[in-house]
């Protein structure tokens, strides 16, 4: 283990008593007292500061999240305008007037239902239901359909549920 001979402050010779771990310091007895316990609580309080300092620098320079936006599809039932959050709450859909009018439930059973007919990994065409003829499923967005339009058509499958 190296043991220095000499003070590392005043260049004073270093004189031991015996050998220890504890003994093994680089300054002699006038530097230690004159430096105390500020040298070891300067040192951390220094290293203290200069880390809190590089974190608030890198919270402080770091960029700003991007804004939050919303997409829909272009086919989307939902209106274009702006939400009004003064205007008093809609009825609940147990309320929905399609319930009580019976043309707008006929009409809706009589809706056709189309299935994305896209060809999967296994070779098939895609059983998922889309909203028109043509349209694909999220997965296979872009690809041809492998069956004519015509077959694309789920008869006798209404859009209410009961």
């Amino acid at each position: 283990m190296h043991q220095p001979n000499f003070c590392a402050e005043c260049g004073a010779q270093l004189k031991r008593k015996g050998w220890g771990v504890w003994k093994s310091r680089n300054f002699c007895e006038d530097c230690v007292r004159r430096e105390g316990k500020n040298g070891v609580v300067w040192s951390l309080t220094a290293i203290a500061v200069i880390a809190i300092s590089a974190f608030a620098l890198g919270r402080y320079l770091r960029p700003a999240p991007p804004p939050l936006i919303i997409e829909r599809a272009s086919n989307s039932p939902l209106s274009d305008l702006p939400v009004n959050a003064n205007e008093p709450a809609r009825k609940s859909n147990h309320d929905d007037d399609s319930t009580k009018d019976p043309s707008r439930v006929a009409q809706s059973t009589d809706d056709p239902v189309y299935i994305c007919g896209a060809r999967t990994k296994k070779g098939t065409p895609c059983r998922r239901r889309v909203h028109f003829a043509g349209e694909r499923c999220f997965q296979h967005k872009g690809m041809p359909a492998m069956l004519p339009v015509d077959k694309l058509i789920i008869k006798g499958a209404g859009s209410s549920k009961q």
